[in-house]
């Protein structure tokens, strides 16, 4: 009893809560209760934290915006820079000395953590991603040519007039930028080699984009989309860039091809009183001073023979054609061809140079002969561009094909004939929509049965007459012409022939494409009467070439669809769009300035 009395004598009450407690205990609470006030003064005259949020760059409170959103704040800002000019946000001029893609080749031995800083490097380029590490050191990833290159930019590197935080707070992802540096590879902590950068003295505004670009990681997909905004397709997307890069290659290398053999390049008019040199619909212009209709050119093969008519023995011309004809995955209202004829050589001879011409284009661009193709539905095609080519006669293949011996080549265009092709149509069950010419119905059963064959390069020849009415008859089989047509993946690249120069045997195919287009066939081609009487003038043996540039560039890019190949396709407005949609100018309410000869209404 004694002993607990003791013990009770040295415990301390704790007046918060009531109980007593060891003088230890008391000292540790009291303490902590101590902290806990201190604490709580301190919050109560702190500022209220805004719930739920951590402390966040401009960019990325800007990352949550809608694209309307981001477009109208991007824009008043840019308007307010254009109107303090701290900085000016579009300068007239900045001074580039390096090109990005041999600054990549240049300076790929420099070491990890190697510095030129006496070498001055000044490029441009567009920032695709922008990273900064606190408000002293900012990470830039920029594009130019084709290549991507990082930028390094460190406060105490900074020169120039304008201080290092205001040279970078108004820069975001899709702005063009000036770069003043020096080359060098970063030392990370992290990983052994360094990547070659650019470091900056000094950044400068060139063009600022008032618009969101598509992240990176999402990219810009939609077809659609990439087709109607080819700019934002470019800045985005590299595959899109390649293939016009690959496009403009195929052109130089064409035209120095027939260069180095004495050709001339020539132009010939777009529009035309008659729409001639193809079986094809064309579009119809208007000359308002001459109040007349005119054609959008289909071909420029008249003109070019007119001019062999006229001395120029060799002459090619590249550049568009245009018809009104449906639009799918390989055809656009319009298009580009190269054609060529040349006096004294005939079909044989053009077979020759087109498969010199083509076999050497795919070598010079990559590097080999073979190549994939890949269509809509996936297949596969495996393509062998080397010469020599396959050759098909149409008519025998079509016999083999159908099973029957076909009318003799001088009866191809009879009545009799027509009634032949129409039930060999229905045997074949081979659809072909009315008017079912003979040269029609002929077409559809070559493209049923002989072109789904060619996969590889293939000239088919041995065209009936009546459906070439440019081409000269044959010199062995009648009823038939000297053409070929030259085929890849199923798909026709060429057309080429031994020009007709006989004006007698040239006015009877014009009178046979005029019956024709009486029976209602639009593609049907007129009676040129300046080109016939050019031809009384005398036109050399000549043989005539064509072919498809756009389809060429399909084929060796890997792509099914012609929209592809085409920087601006012919798109389909849609209803409605872009109506609601309000530009920059709008948005921030800028007041034209007048200008002599813009009058208001």
């Amino acid at each position: 009893m004694a002993e607990l009395e003791g013990s009770t004598a040295n415990l301390h009450l704790d007046e918060v809560t009531g109980e007593r407690v060891s003088k230890t205990e008391l000292k540790k609470r009291q303490k902590q209760r101590a902290a806990e006030e201190k604490k709580r003064e301190r919050a109560a005259v702190a500022p209220a934290p805004s719930q739920g949020t951590r402390s966040t760059s401009a960019e990325e409170d800007e990352s949550n915006l809608s694209p309307n959103q981001y477009f109208e704040i991007r824009s008043a800002k840019i308007k307010k820079l254009r109107e303090t000019k701290n900085p000016d946000p579009y300068p007239h001029k900045f001074n580039v000395t390096t090109d990005l893609r041999e600054f990549l080749k240049k300076y790929e031995t420099i070491k990890t953590g190697e510095h030129l800083k006496d070498v001055e490097i000044r490029v441009g380029g567009r920032i695709y991603t922008k990273r900064a590490s606190g408000t002293k050191l900012v990470f830039y990833d920029i594009r130019a040519e084709g290549v991507k290159v990082q930028v390094m930019c460190q406060a105490q590197e900074a020169t120039g007039s304008i201080p290092f935080e205001q040279q970078h707070e108004h820069l975001r992802r899709g702005d063009i930028i000036g770069i003043v540096g020096y080359p060098g590879r970063t030392a990370p902590r992290n990983r052994p080699e360094g990547e070659l950068s650019i470091f900056a003295k000094e950044v400068i505004l060139l063009t600022p984009c008032l618009h969101q670009i598509p992240s990176e990681h999402y990219g810009f997909k939609d077809q659609e989309q990439r087709y109607r905004q080819r700019y934002l397709d470019l800045i985005m997307n590299d595959n899109s860039r390649n293939v016009f890069v690959t496009r403009s290659k195929m052109i130089s290398y064409i035209r120095r091809f027939f260069d180095e053999k004495d050709f001339i390049e020539v132009e010939t008019p777009m529009m035309n009183a008659i729409a001639g040199g193809a079986t094809a619909k064309p579009f119809i212009t208007h000359h308002n001073d001459l109040n007349m209709d005119l054609f959008m050119r289909v071909a420029p093969e008249l003109y070019l023979k007119m001019l062999v008519v006229g001395g120029l023995e060799r002459v090619y011309e590249m550049g568009r054609q245009f018809r009104n004809e449906g639009i799918d995955l390989t055809h656009n209202p319009e298009f580009t061809t190269c054609e060529f004829y040349m006096a004294y050589a005939d079909v044989y001879d053009i077979m020759d140079i087109t498969e010199e011409l083509v076999s050497g284009l795919v070598k010079h661009l990559i590097g080999g002969h073979e190549t994939t193709f890949h269509t809509q539905t996936g297949e596969e095609y495996k393509v062998n561009w080397q010469k020599p080519w396959k050759r098909i006669e149409m008519i025998p293949a079509l016999e083999e094909a159908c099973g029957e011996k076909f009318p003799p080549g001088l009866e191809l265009h009879t009545k009799e004939t027509n009634e032949f092709l129409s039930r060999i149509l229905n045997k074949m069950k081979v659809d072909c929509t009315p008017p079912r010419t003979n040269a029609r119905m002929l077409d559809k059963l070559v493209g049923e049965f002989i072109e789904e064959k060619c996969i590889n390069p293939t000239f088919i020849t041995g065209h009936p007459q009546m459906m070439s009415p440019l081409a000269k008859y044959h010199r062995s089989n009648p009823g038939l012409c000297e053409r070929f047509e030259a085929f890849v993946c199923k798909k026709e690249i060429v057309n080429a022939y031994t020009e007709l120069n006989d004006p007698f045997d040239q006015r009877l195919r014009f009178e046979e494409q005029a019956r024709q287009k009486d029976q209602g066939d639009d593609e049907a081609q007129m009676v040129d009467e300046n080109f016939c009487t050019s031809l009384e003038f005398g036109l050399p043996p000549t043989g005539g070439w064509g072919m498809g540039i756009d389809r060429l560039v399909m084929f060796l890019t890997d792509h099914y669809s012609i929209k592809e190949v085409l920087a601006f396709p012919f798109m389909k407005d849609v209803q409605g769009q872009g109506k609601e949609k309000k530009l920059a100018a709008e948005v921030t309410d800028v007041e034209p300035m007048p200008e002599e000869g813009i009058r208001k209404f």
